[in-house]
């Protein structure tokens, strides 16, 4: 077993307190520490950041926290503290972003029908935050379209798992004929084939209705991204180790 390296011992020190805070405090420490939509009430400027040391239950935290201490350590081991930590927020920075745009277009579009209807300002916001509105509206706008515009409103973002696939990307462009064991089944996969399997996955699951559980699939595909893009500038510019650790 490799040692844990510092910035990777710290990330799940902090994971751990947030996860026993959420257990012993409940819907207090998500209102304030989960990502809400920036329109909604909830919503408080840390939360960008705070989200990504939340997780929902002990299955989600574990799976990322292991994630996290096998690829994370061999690349902090290879960059130094201040590159990876710079990594990884800023992948899961990237990953809120993208989800809170898909939620910006669900809720947009059903906000222009409700303008369309003849309702006001001050009335479309008693909605997302009530849901209340005549039956009559509910079937001219159709239910589907209203629910997943209330579920992008009210729903909240918890988890690594962004920031995580970040590394995951950074892990198969450093050590691309790495081979990494399946659970289900039990085989052995090149990182660089594994990791691309993962994104089509979460690309698959996000535009179908096939996800298991409340799953933000484009966070972990902008996690992704953002990692891919970061990863590509800075072997275009030669980042190297010694700029981030004088």
């Amino acid at each position: 077993m490799r040692n844990i390296t510092e910035t990777v011992k710290h990330l799940l020190i902090i994971n751990i307190i947030f996860f026993i805070a959420s257990l012993s405090l409940g819907d207090l420490v998500y209102d304030l520490f989960a990502l809400h939509y920036p329109s909604n009430p909830k919503f408080q400027y840390w939360q960008p950041l705070t989200h990504m040391f939340m997780h929902g239950d002990l299955s989600h935290i574990f799976f990322n926290m292991f994630g996290l201490y096998m690829f994370g350590t061999p690349i902090e081991q290879m960059w130094g503290k201040k590159k990876f930590i710079f990594f990884y927020l800023s992948t899961g920075f990237g990953a809120a972003a993208l989800q809170l745009l898909l939620y910006y277009f669900q809720i947009s579009s059903v906000t222009e029908l409700l303008f369309a209807e003849g309702l006001s300002v001050s009335e479309v916001s008693r909605f997302f935050q009530t849901s209340d509105l005549s039956y009559t509206l509910v079937d001219r706008i159709g239910r589907e379209e209203l629910v997943s515009s209330l579920s992008a409103f009210n729903g909240v973002m918890v988890g690594a798992s962004g920031a995580l696939y970040g590394v995951l990307v950074a892990f198969a462009i450093l050590f691309p004929n790495a081979r990494l064991m399946l659970l289900f089944p039990p085989i052995p996969v090149k990182a660089k084939v594994l990791v691309p399997l993962l994104i089509l996955g979460d690309l698959f699951f996000g535009f179908t209705s096939y996800s298991i559980g409340p799953i933000a699939h484009f966070a972990h595909v902008g996690g992704a991204i953002t990692g891919l893009l970061m990863m590509w500038y800075w072997k275009k510019n030669q980042f190297d180790q010694n700029r981030w650790d004088l």
